[in-house]
C-alpha cells in the first residue's frame, strides 16, 4: 500500500472516531437525564463496548461525568452519564500538554519506566469491563477485544498469527512526538495500557515485549501465553535498549 494511501486511511479513521465521539456526546446533550451505556449504544447503533469507550474518553476529557443508578430494589446499580454542560473558551494544545507531561515525567520521577507502565495499566483497566460471573476468556477472544481497544485508541493494529507466534502490529502511534522523544515513557505506557486491558479481562495471555519504531511508521507487540506480571518495566527497557532508544 502506497505511503498516501496509508496516510488518507489514518486521518479517515481518526475522522470517524471523532465524528462517533461527537454523536455520542450529542445523545447526552439531548437529554435531561443520565443515561447508561447500553442506552447509549441502543440510540446509536453501536456495540456496547465501543459506546463505553467513547463515553470514558468524554469522561477523562471533563465533557461526561458518571452518576451511579439510584435503586431501591435488590442489584447492581449501573454506571450512568450526562453532559457536562460549559461554555468553551480558548483554543486547546493537548500535544503540547502530551510533551510537556512526559518531559516531566521523565525526567522528575525516580522509575520512569515502572511509574509509566503503571500509569498504563490504570488506564487499560478503565477502558475494558468483565461482567460479574463471566467465565476467563479464551485467547483469541481476548486478542480480539486488545486490538478492538487499541483500535478504538488510534494504534490502527493488524493482528498477525505465524505459527505459534502472535503479534499486533501497530501502524499509528497517537503519540508520535512525544514517543520519539520519550520512548522510555510513552512506549512503557502503551505497553502497560495493553496489559492492563488484558489483565482486566482475566486473560491468560500478555504483551510479553513491545518493539519501538522497528519501521518509521510501525511498533509490533509480541504476545504470549501466561497473566500478566509485575515484569513490565524491566520488559520495556530491554526493549528500548535493544532498540537503541
Amino acid at each position: 500500500m502506497r505511503e498516501s494511501n496509508v496516510g488518507a486511511d489514518r486521518h479517515a479513521a481518526d475522522g470517524a472516531r471523532t465524528r462517533r465521539r461527537s454523536q455520542v456526546l450529542a445523545v447526552l446533550h439531548a437529554t435531561r437525564e443520565p443515561l447508561s451505556v447500553d442506552a447509549v449504544a441502543s440510540r446509536l447503533g453501536l456495540h456496547p463496548n465501543t459506546a463505553r469507550f467513547h463515553l470514558e474518553q468524554l469522561t477523562r476529557i471533563g465533557a461526561v461525568e458518571r452518576t451511579t443508578e439510584a435503586r431501591t430494589a435488590p442489584g447492581r446499580p449501573r454506571t450512568l452519564y450526562r453532559a457536562v454542560h460549559r461554555v468553551p473558551v480558548g483554543r486547546r494544545s493537548y500535544r503540547l500538554l502530551a510533551e510537556v507531561l512526559t518531559q516531566s515525567f521523565a525526567t522528575a520521577v525516580a522509575r520512569p519506566e515502572q511509574a509509566a507502565v503503571e500509569a498504563g495499566q490504570v488506564w487499560g483497566r478503565s477502558l475494558v469491563e468483565r461482567e460479574p460471573g463471566r467465565s476467563r476468556p479464551a485467547a483469541v477472544e481476548a486478542t480480539g477485544r486488545l486490538v478492538e481497544v487499541l483500535d478504538e485508541v488510534g494504534f490502527a493494529p493488524e493482528p498477525v498469527t505465524e505459527g505459534r507466534r502472535n503479534r499486533i502490529l501497530l501502524h499509528h502511534c497517537p503519540f508520535l512526538e512525544a514517543a520519539r522523544q520519550h520512548p522510555e515513557v510513552v512506549c512503557a505506557v502503551h505497553l502497560g495500557l495493553m496489559n492492563g486491558v488484558l489483565g482486566k479481562l482475566g486473560a491468560r495471555v500478555r504483551t510479553d515485549r513491545l518493539e519501538p519504531f522497528v519501521a518509521p511508521d510501525l511498533c509490533v507487540a509480541h504476545l504470549a501465553s501466561g497473566r500478566t506480571n509485575r515484569a513490565d518495566a524491566d520488559v520495556a527497557r530491554a526493549v528500548l535498549a535493544e532498540s537503541g532508544q
